[in-house]
């Protein structure tokens, strides 16, 4: 066989395997057709099927027609927002004023020594935070000096009374001698007398008896002594230590009473008593740590009849009596914050706090549930709660808890109360 026949079957041969491959690629490839019924036939798709019969796949996959829809709100309550409401009513309330202030003593004494001298010894519980009854020794001065200044006093006055008895003698005589004299008339100079003489010799002796009284009073200044009850919160002078006249000794605060100085402002002081009415009666104090957790009873003693010239207010001085021997003893510069228990307000509306907008406003609901607003009267705040004057001609109100900036006078709302009757 030649080689150009033997080239021409090969190239047959595989045009025939080619053929043939292809035709099994797109027989497979075909897509399924529905499945067969018994003897070969496709299951028809029967349209025209009775109305009791159902098909299989249909059943167990409901149509979107056929499940059963939730029943939906009305166009109306689906576009109507909700607003927390708060019930209130117009009611007796008591004010009560909070301030703050620095506990201080009635008297903050810097003790001086009112003679010069050598500090000769201090007493022995002499030191800061310890208290002292009034007159206790605190220091002694040498008094050596001071007793001879006495001494010395004393001599001179009574030298100054033997000078005025002479001088009555002498003024007796004189007069007897012009009584003898038989001259007529009174003398021509007081001198013949002597009555200078003798009122020189009273003033000698008043002299020397205010000088006497001068030294024992120096005697008695060196001992240093507490002039009311105190307790001492600094001490300046050492045994051996040498003072003069006026020097700082120690500083003593008095322990009988502390004041707080309370700073208010004008419309704290509308929601207190009248200040003439602490004549008849005091107004109650209550005062608080600045941690919240001691609390100490008072009264308002006085009240300043004047302004700070820094914040502009006027102070209530609240006074405790024996501070260091309360139960918990309120010492002197804590801060506190102080309750005042001022007027009762009739006819007022508490409401919460967060109901007054940034605006100053405070929105409520009307009887249609459509809102409404108006700019409230605020009489005093209190525990997260405004106390405002109510609306004229309204005795109650549902008022809008947390207002909203976008809100709109006749919007149409639904009210959702959060507590009952806002109290």
């Amino acid at each position: 066989m030649s080689q150009k026949r033997k080239t021409i079957i090969v190239t047959l041969a595989a045009a025939a395997v080619i053929f043939l491959s292809l035709q099994v690629v797109g027989g497979s490839s075909q897509p399924p057709g529905p499945p067969s019924a018994p003897g070969g036939k496709p299951e028809s798709s029967q349209p025209n099927a009775e109305p009791g019969s159902q098909n299989p796949e249909r059943a167990a996959t409901p149509s979107r027609e056929a499940t059963p829809s939730r029943p939906s709100m009305g166009a109306q309550e689906a576009t109507v927002p909700e607003v927390g409401v708060v019930n209130v009513v117009s009611r007796s309330h008591q004010a009560n004023v909070e301030g703050y202030g620095q506990v201080n003593p009635q008297f903050n004494l810097t003790l001086s020594a009112q003679v010069a001298g050598r500090i000769q010894s201090l007493a022995d519980n002499f030191e800061t935070g310890v208290q002292f009854s009034e007159g206790d020794t605190l220091a002694t001065i040498d008094d050596t000096d001071y007793k001879q200044a006495v001494a010395a006093a004393s001599a001179a006055l009574e030298e100054a009374k033997v000078a005025l008895e002479e001088e009555r003698l002498q003024g007796k005589q004189a007069l007897s001698e012009w009584q003898r004299s038989g001259l007529d008339g009174e003398p021509s100079s007081a001198l013949v007398l002597r009555e200078p003489q003798l009122a020189a010799a009273e003033a000698a002796v008043k002299q020397a008896s205010e000088a006497l009284t001068q030294a024992k009073r120096d005697l008695a200044y060196t001992e240093i002594t507490s002039p009311f009850n105190s307790v001492v919160v600094s001490r300046s002078i050492q045994p051996g230590s040498f003072v003069q006249s006026g020097a700082e000794v120690a500083g003593l605060y008095a322990t009988d009473i502390a004041e707080i100085s309370v700073p208010l402002s004008a419309s704290q002081w509308n929601n207190l008593p009248p200040a003439s009415s602490l004549k008849q009666q005091q107004w109650p104090v209550t005062l608080t740590d600045m941690d919240g957790l001691t609390q100490w009873q008072g009264v308002v003693e006085r009240v300043e009849q004047h302004l700070d010239t820094t914040s502009r207010q006027r102070s209530a001085v609240v006074r405790v009596a024996k501070p260091l021997e309360q139960s918990t003893p309120l010492y002197f510069g804590t801060y506190v914050v102080a309750k005042i228990t001022g007027r009762v307000w009739d006819n007022v509306w508490q409401i919460p706090s967060t109901a007054i907008s940034q605006k100053q406003e405070v929105w409520f609901v009307t009887d249609n549930n459509t809102l409404d607003k108006f700019t409230p009267s605020v009489l005093f705040m209190e525990g997260g709660h405004a106390f405002i004057t109510p609306v004229e001609g309204m005795d109650m109100a549902k008022i809008v808890v947390r207002p909203l900036n976008s809100y709109l006078v006749n919007t149409k709302v639904l009210p959702v109360s959060e507590t009952s009757d806002g109290q």
